[in-house]
């Protein structure tokens, strides 16, 4: 949620806050799914990062997907290394809100994550998300290979005429490569946890959209 600032506006290179080499020190272990919160993952395992407006209802959506291994709360998308949540928020880091996801290949594929991405937020709303406003809260896919990159392009094609359909204008969502994720402070992790926060500030869910795409692989 907004609590410091709402730029809507990239920050330009002398704009950008400078950051700390210290990266941010989380727990060992998902609140959720006792799963590791840091790697290495298993092997096969695989990585995707989203960016859907406030990260704490975006995390909570995905780790209840079955075959998520681990999720966590972080910063991506932008330059200043190793942000805090009030840098972000400030609109001088060029960084999204975004949930890293852990997922074995075998149970979900990328495709499926990538359909609860396109259904649960509004993807047409440029640098905010409902009432949150700021670079932070932009819609944004960040892909780890050019496998992810075609299939996020492929989606986000398929979804334009039902977006269209139902009234709302173009996607603005971003599709770029993942440079960098950083990992957000303890506290954002698993946010709306029964642990934490269960009845905490949560502003996604179902759309009424469908995105249509295939349907995700089972099996060992």
């Amino acid at each position: 949620m907004n609590l410091f600032g709402h730029s809507t506006r990239m920050p330009t290179a002398d704009q950008l806050l400078p950051g700390r080499p210290e990266a941010m020190p989380v727990a060992d272990r998902h609140t959720v799914l006792d799963a590791p919160l840091r790697g290495p993952w298993p092997e096969g395992y695989r990585v995707a990062v989203f960016g859907m407006g406030c990260f704490w209802g975006a995390e909570r959506i995905f780790w209840q997907l079955p075959g998520v291994y681990s999720t966590a709360a972080g910063y991506a998308g932008g330059s200043t290394p190793n942000p805090t949540y009030e840098e972000v928020c400030s609109g001088g880091t060029g960084h999204a809100e975004v949930v890293q996801v852990v997922y074995d290949p075998a149970k979900v594929s990328y495709e499926q994550l990538l359909k609860t991405f396109w259904e649960n937020h509004d993807p047409t709303q440029g640098m905010r998300q409902g009432n949150d406003r700021g670079t932070q809260y932009r819609s944004i896919v960040l892909t780890t290979d050019a496998e992810q990159a075609a299939a996020a392009e492929r989606t986000k094609q398929a979804f334009q005429p039902e977006v269209t359909a139902a009234g709302l204008g173009a996607i603005t969502t971003e599709i770029a490569p993942l440079a960098e994720f950083y990992y957000a402070e303890d506290y954002h992790q698993q946010y709306l946890s029964d642990a934490k926060n269960p009845y905490g500030y949560c502003n996604h869910g179902p759309n009424g959209l469908s995105c249509p795409i295939g349907v995700a692989r089972t099996g060992s």
